[in-house]
């Protein structure tokens, strides 16, 4: 990890010192995507069966969740492991029952015209589930399940082979948790695509959700541009935390903390900051002792490697240096970490005080850690029930409320040169 002082940065210093990884827009993989999605918009089936082959060494196929899928998959983990598993399907559940959006009460504005906003769900959604390097079956539950909280009818859900050509386990006990009948197995760009176009069975879905790698975020943001494609979730591309500690932070956690997304993916992205040298210390030496035996030491270095360590002033200096990068994940791990939750204006998901640890939003806290990154945080917002929903407004007028805003609306609509707009408001005022 490069260590920069962040006060001796100009203003190029301080956009180079939060830059992601450059992988991440690299034209190589905008192309390699276009490419993907050009062929299976023009040869269907058989384009994506081709390119699940070459990439992931077997066909795509529908997983049906039947008693007898979910009876193997249970013979096959330990009564602990499911037990961890619904305990976290639970307060998923409970976390985005509680946060369901509400139709607001009906809002008079003017005597006889009132308006409210009611929310409906989406008809479908593509949920992306990664698990080529690690089988991330939590992020099927925190996916399909806000789906299903929100009422979504087609929910169909995404994942790669994976290095056995089966699911886990765990991924067929989390979708039975998650109520849903199949899981397709089908990943990367190719299984985007699908989804887009609907093809190889799969629907065309209305918008597309969860994280992956820069492959299948740029996918998603191709699909996203296409006339008439599938909105998007938000970017959501491979992972990062930024950890803001002082001198009072424990090292080991910090580390543990930071190590803890490093593995995730070599373009992963980490990044501490700290107010304290002598604390910067403690904390990379925890790193290098911990990533002893780690068994993915290999992909976490290559993370370290586009990590940063930014010496601030103090931790409002840190929180302003957050709210530029607007991190995936931010840990606050200062003697002051409740107050400066105050501060922070653009986070994913924020975690707060040394217990916190971000591993336990990963899996069973409840909130999804669905989450935008490459600071997407500035403007979208982490998945919850209400991303599976949208919102109208509905609007009730009486014959007095016409002729009361009628006259109005129509001066309006005639100052900005649109007749037929005031005439429609006229006839209102008139009967």
């Amino acid at each position: 990890m490069r260590t920069l002082d962040w006060s001796s940065l100009d203003e190029v210093g301080r956009r180079a010192a939060l830059a992601r990884p450059a992988r991440r827009t690299d034209a190589a993989v905008s192309d390699a995507v276009r490419q993907i999605f050009d062929d299976i918009q023009e040869r269907g089936e058989a384009a994506l069966n081709d390119w699940c082959v070459k990439l992931d060494r077997a066909p795509p196929r529908r997983l049906a969740i039947t008693p007898e899928a979910v009876a193997e998959a249970r013979a096959a983990v330990t009564p602990d492991d499911e037990a961890a598993l619904k305990t976290a399907a639970d307060n998923v559940r409970r976390f985005h029952e509680a946060t369901k959006p509400a139709d607001s009460d009906w809002i008079e504005t003017t005597p006889g015209v009132r308006s409210r906003r009611v929310w409906r769900p989406i008809e479908a959604a593509g949920l992306y589930v990664p698990a080529g390097t690690a089988p991330l079956f939590s992020t099927l539950l925190m996916l399909a399940i806000p789906a299903a909280v929100a009422g979504v009818p087609v929910r169909a859900a995404v994942t790669p082979p994976g290095p056995t050509g089966q699911p886990h386990p765990m991924m067929i006990l989390a979708a039975d948790l998650a109520g849903l009948d199949a899981l397709w197995i089908v990943g990367g760009a190719q299984a985007i695509a699908a989804l887009t176009f609907g093809v190889g069975g799969l629907p065309r879905v209305d918008k597309l959700f969860g994280p992956g790698n820069a492959y299948v975020a740029e996918a998603k943001k191709q699909a996203a541009a296409l006339p008439g494609g599938p909105a998007l979730d938000m970017p959501a591309g491979p992972s990062e935390l930024m950890v803001i500690a002082d001198r009072q932070t424990n090292p080991t956690i910090a580390a543990a903390d930071l190590l803890s997304q490093a593995e995730h993916d070599a373009d992963a992205q980490v990044i501490l900051v700290c107010d304290d040298d002598r604390r910067i210390d403690y904390i990379l030496e925890e790193i290098d002792k911990q990533l002893t035996g780690l068994p993915r030491a290999t992909i976490a270095r290559a993370s370290l490697n586009e990590g940063r360590v930014i010496r601030v002033r103090d931790t409002a200096e840190a929180a302003e240096v957050a709210n530029l990068y607007g991190p995936e994940h931010l840990s606050i791990q200062t003697a002051d970490a409740e107050d400066l939750v105050d501060r922070i204006t653009a986070a994913g998901a924020v975690f707060v005080g040394t217990y916190a640890a971000e591993t336990l939003g990963d899996y069973a806290a409840g909130p999804s850690h669905v989450l935008p990154t490459d600071g997407a945080a500035r403007a979208f917002s982490g998945v919850s029930t209400g991303a599976f929903m949208t919102a109208m407004s509905v609007q009730q007028v009486s014959r007095d409320g016409a002729r009361v805003l009628g006259p109005v609306a129509a001066r309006l609509a005639r100052l900005e040169g649109l007749e037929a707009h005031a005439r429609a408001a006229d006839l209102r005022s008139a009967l």
